[in-house]
């Protein structure tokens, strides 16, 4: 691991090869994510914003659910975790983020940890099988596959995007702000 700035996070490498740097990225990404959502109790996990009903447990939830569905389900053809295939996703579409209020900060913290952890060492799997260019096991229906690099890509977008949400947010809690 590179240097780490003020909140702990830790910085992506300058000159790394292409997966240390999309690795980077996504790391520094999901460190900033678990800054957001450090030291908060589940009042602070279900604060919203405005109109919006995104909550800071909601988008653990949900980024929990996308480091499974992407590492497990599409690159390596896996069943996802028994907590997603649980969930009655035809009655309720936003299952995850109405029931992470129903969910301890712990359990949120840990769904997501997990996830990160799976997600790691999936990656590291299919960077030895192939590397960035391997495709991924399952494909959409129009048959076209995304590869480890793609994928990768869509975590980084995903969490940044989130965790432009998780700003406004924790400000919202606590006026915790910064980048």
């Amino acid at each position: 691991m590179g240097d780490l700035d003020a909140q702990g996070r830790p910085e992506p490498p300058l000159a790394g090869d292409e997966a240390e740097t999309l690795l980077g990225f996504l790391e520094y990404q999901r460190a900033t994510l678990a800054w957001k959502c450090s030291g908060l109790d589940a009042a602070g996990l279900r604060q919203t914003v405005a109109a919006s009903s995104l909550t800071l447990g909601g988008m653990l939830k949900h980024l929990a659910f996308i480091e499974d569905w992407w590492c497990s389900w599409w690159l390596h053809g896996r069943e996802l975790q028994a907590v997603w295939t649980a969930a009655d996703w035809d009655a309720d579409l936003d299952w995850i983020w109405r029931s992470a209020a129903e969910d301890g900060p712990e359990r949120l913290r840990e769904l997501w940890q997990e996830g990160v952890a799976r997600s790691r060492s999936l990656v590291a799997e299919a960077l030895a099988d192939g590397g960035l260019g391997r495709l991924a096991e399952r494909s959409w229906p129009d048959g076209k596959t995304p590869s480890l690099r793609w994928i990768l890509l869509h975590l980084v977008e995903e969490y940044a995007r989130h965790n432009g949400h998780a700003d406004l947010l924790r400000e919202s809690v606590d006026g915790l702000t910064g980048e």
